[in-house]
């Protein structure tokens, strides 16, 4: 044999790298390799990575700190299955860190985690990417980055998957992401509630209750609810509910059962398979408190159905619900307080609260838990509607005093609960005084200020319903109450004005309150109020109207109309009409002008430091200035003295004369030689007091002050002698006229001859009662005239000088302002005939006075004539 010959090696060509092992024992190198374009170096490096990362939170901020996030991301679209595959991974385990989350959604790869999504990669591929989602959807930002992406309708194709591991993570992300309205609308459109349904058949329970959850969130919706009854959802709740093993569930199903059954259908669905009454059951004999509370939930949503209102209370399940309010669990206490207030729309339930139900919420109004006391308030607020024996058991229970203190609450709807129940147990008297006694006036201040529009219209329905008293609104106003309650006269809103409204017309009752209102611009408001068609509303008038019947001059000024029931006073004063927005100065600033071209401001004022003459009888009675607002007491006192006297009135002086030889109705008709001296001497004695009175006109001052450097209190408005002796002459000689007719009519003469005379219409332009009046304002040196010294009126002169008169002596008659001038009064009167009897009541009749033309005429107002006086 031959020797063998050995065999040479080839040696490698020089271009080529020789391979070799290395062994890592730093993260930091092995994050260096995942920039190697080597797919084995690749995928080792991801899955040593990998390896790491599951090992604690520690080590993904490690990752986190040596940049191993960027690279990684690049490696989400490598065309290599493995490293795609070991990187999603990596990505699963690292989302999980709040840092890492935060730089994924800055380097935008929410695009490539979704794409991981596709049904041809692998499970294991799904399982992770589905896991970096469901971490990842946890912050609303990514939610929506997710959703944008179009990243909802893979994740409800995953909910069919084979791997439960992929089920339980596209689950997860699906529950988070349906917190957003927009989601839950998509998933309707994307039908996902048959792949939900379907894995609460799941074998494994944290994939049933991340179904139920989701169920929980999208049936708030009625379109889901809908889709969840089409597909028989409910035989699978009602299942669930049935199987005692599942226990761990029925928290979850009786909440998707308690949204459902807002649906009507869906209600009576239920109610047909006997599922109220597991509900009930599930109340009463659970003792998990969550149980307790979604059925309790559950039942006061079934509760707004008559039907199962009727049902809940066969079954007696106020007990229930009363039996609840004592849980320790909050979450029970507000659900139980909650079905109490649905319950209330049964009389029957209403009633049986009335001593079991109402001193346990009495007390839950007393807890730390701003939900609870705002659902106890509530089912007080309903219980105590319309049912006075519920407010008086709410007192009996001491409730005032804890609802008092809830208007300070933290929450909108506990203060508007709160304040209704005050406001319906104000209804009554005792109730009420009783609540004020627990100064209710300073409590409600707060809310009256609040935000929220529901708050302030509660509030200022309670002030409505306990400013019924002087003592309460005076409280009120000392408190600074009436400042808020004016600002809500402005509100947008329209039960809060109209509240508002309600409650300054209460507010106005007494004038203090309502002189304060006006000061703080009410008036001024309601009237911009009242001129918008939108805006005003019948307690705004009332309101408008109650404030100006303590403002006379405004009222007349602004309406041109003072009813029998205004009584001028002294202080009054016509400034003639004014355009709505315009404001009405005050006396003393009118009386402070100069005379102009504009209007007389007739004034009337009766107090005077002149005194009566010693000549009039009874002096010591009736004096000079005396406000006389009913004749009744006055008519007593003289009426055996003047049943068969006559009157008799000159320019100057009237005083009764007591004319035995004359008829009462011809008195003024036949006059005697006695009478014709006694009238002479009348006239001479007129002159010398007409030439008395032009010596003092000029003394008779404008506005005065007392004293040098007298401050605004010191202030009296000009003092008006002749008004006075005016009062004291109807006072003396009209007063005790018994028929209320004549009365009506010597008054009439007595004014005209006061202002003038009868004039003859065709001679109105020849009486030159404009000369004297600018007269008038030359020799006072102000626009403001009393009404005494107009010697020469007219309509309105006469009209306003009848009503101040009329007013004093009780006679009750209105003051009509027309136009061009015009005014006159109205009094009513009783139909004398039989056919002014109707049922064996008298019937009453409205005259015009007719102080011009033929004074002392009275034109029924129903005539065509005097509805046309009415319009001159």
């Amino acid at each position: 044999m031959g020797k063998k010959i050995k065999k040479e090696v080839e040696p490698p060509p020089k271009d080529v790298f020789d391979p070799f092992m290395i062994e890592s024992k730093t993260a930091a190198t092995v994050v260096l390799l995942l920039r190697s374009p080597e797919e084995e170096v690749l995928a080792k490096a991801c899955e040593a990575l990998y390896k790491f990362a599951l090992k604690g939170e520690e080590n993904k901020a490690t990752l986190l700190e040596l940049g191993a996030v960027e690279p990684l991301t690049k490696l989400l679209t490598h065309e290599d299955k493995i490293v795609r595959r070991n990187a999603t991974m990596i990505f699963g385990i690292l989302s999980s860190n709040n840092d890492v989350k935060k730089l994924l959604r800055e380097l935008d790869v929410m695009n490539s985690v979704i794409a991981q999504l596709a049904p041809e990669e692998e499970v294991v591929i799904h399982e992770f990417a589905s896991l970096c989602l469901a971490n990842m959807s946890a912050e609303y930002t990514s939610k929506v980055q997710i959703f944008e992406h179009g990243g909802l309708e893979p994740l409800i194709r995953l909910l069919s998957s084979p791997d439960p591991d992929v089920k339980k993570n596209s689950m997860e992300c699906i529950y988070n992401l349906v917190q957003d309205f927009q989601c839950r609308t998509t998933l309707q459109e994307l039908n996902a509630i048959p792949p939900i349904l379907e894995l609460l058949k799941s074998e494994y329970p944290v994939i049933q209750l991340l179904a139920l959850k989701t169920l929980g969130v999208i049936t708030n919706d009625k379109q889901s609810r809908t889709m969840l009854r089409d597909n028989q959802g409910l035989d699978h709740l009602i299942k669930i509910l049935e199987t005692k093993e599942l226990n761990d569930l029925h928290v979850e199903a009786l909440a998707v059962i308690a949204n459902c059954l807002e649906d009507m259908d869906t209600m009576v669905q239920i109610r047909q398979t006997g599922g109220l009454k597991k509900l009930l059951s599930f109340a009463e004999n659970s003792t998990i408190p969550d149980i307790q509370k979604n059925a309790a939930k559950a039942i006061a949503k079934a509760a707004y159905d008559p039907e199962n209102r009727k049902l809940f209370h066969e079954q007696e399940v106020e007990k229930c619900l009363v039996a609840l309010l004592g849980s320790e669990n909050d979450g029970t206490k507000i659900a139980a307080s909650q079905a109490i207030s649905a319950m209330c729309e049964n009389s029957d339930s209403k009633d049986f609260f009335n001593n079991q139900g109402i001193p346990q919420l009495i007390q839950l109004l007393k807890s730390d838990s701003e939900e609870v006391r705002e659902a106890a308030a509530l089912a007080l607020a309903n219980l105590t509607t319309c049912n006075s024996a519920n407010a008086n058991a709410a007192a009996e229970a001491d409730g005032i005093d804890p609802l008092i203190n809830v208007l300070s609450s933290k929450r909108d709807g506990a203060i508007a609960n709160a304040a209704t129940v005050l406001t319906n147990m104000a209804m009554q008297e005792p109730l009420r005084l009783n609540i004020r006694n627990h100064d209710i006036m300073h409590a409600i201040i707060s809310p009256l200020r609040s935000a929220n529009t529901v708050v302030q219209g509660k509030a200022a329905l309670a002030v409505a319903a306990t400013a019924c008293d002087v003592e309460a609104r005076t409280e009120l106003r000392n408190s600074g109450g009436l400042e808020p309650l004016v600002e809500l006269l402005r509100s947008n809103n329209g039960e809060v004005r109209r509240h508002a409204s309600w409650a300054v017309m209460v507010c106005a009752g007494d004038e203090p309150t309502a002189s304060e209102l006006c000061r703080l611009g009410a008036l001024d408001i309601l009237e911009v109020v009242s001129l918008s068609g939108s805006r005003r509303n019948k307690f705004s008038e009332l309101a408008y109207n109650k404030l100006l019947n303590n403002n006379l001059p405004l009222k007349y000024s602004r309406t041109g109309y003072l009813s029998s029931s205004n009584i001028i006073n002294d202080g009054f004063y016509d400034y003639g009409q004014i355009h709505p927005g315009i404001k009405l100065l005050p006396l003393k600033e009118l009386c402070l002008q100069e005379p102009s071209d504009r209007r007389a401001v007739l004034l009337i004022n009766s107090k005077s430091d002149v005194s009566p003459p010693s000549s009039m009888e009874d002096k010591s009675d009736v004096g000079y200035g005396r406000s006389i607002s009913s004749s009744s007491s006055l008519r007593r006192s003289s009426k055996e003295k003047t049943k068969k006297n006559s009157y008799h009135f000159s320019a100057g002086f009237g005083s009764p004369i007591e004319d035995k030889s004359e008829p009462a109705s011809g008195r003024n008709t036949v006059v005697s030689k006695s009478a014709t001296k006694e009238k002479g001497w009348r006239k001479g004695r007129e002159k010398k007091e007409e030439e008395k009175v032009k010596e003092e006109e000029e003394v008779i001052a404008v506005p005065k002050f007392v004293g040098e450097g007298s401050s605004d209190k010191e202030w009296c408005p000009p003092s008006d002698p002749d008004f006075s002796m005016y009062v004291y002459e109807v006072t003396k000689s009209i007063l005790p006229i018994i028929n209320i007719k004549e009365q009506i009519e010597v008054l009439a003469k007595y004014v005209a001859e006061k202002m003038g005379g009868k004039i003859i219409k065709e001679k109105i332009p020849d009486f030159n009662w404009e000369l004297h009046i600018s007269e008038l304002k030359f020799q006072l040196k102000s626009n403001v005239i009393p009404i005494g010294h107009v010697k020469k009126g007219i309509f309105y002169h006469r009209a306003l000088l009848f009503k101040a008169l009329a007013d004093r002596i009780g006679i009750g008659c209105s003051l009509v302002r027309g136009e061009y001038g015009r005014a006159w009064n109205e009094v009513m009167l009783q139909n004398e005939s039989r056919k002014g009897v109707i049922g064996g009541l008298p019937t009453f009749e409205v005259y015009v006075v007719d102080l011009m033309f033929h004074p002392g005429g009275l034109m029924k107002l129903r005539s065509r004539e005097a509805d046309l006086y009415r319009l001159l």
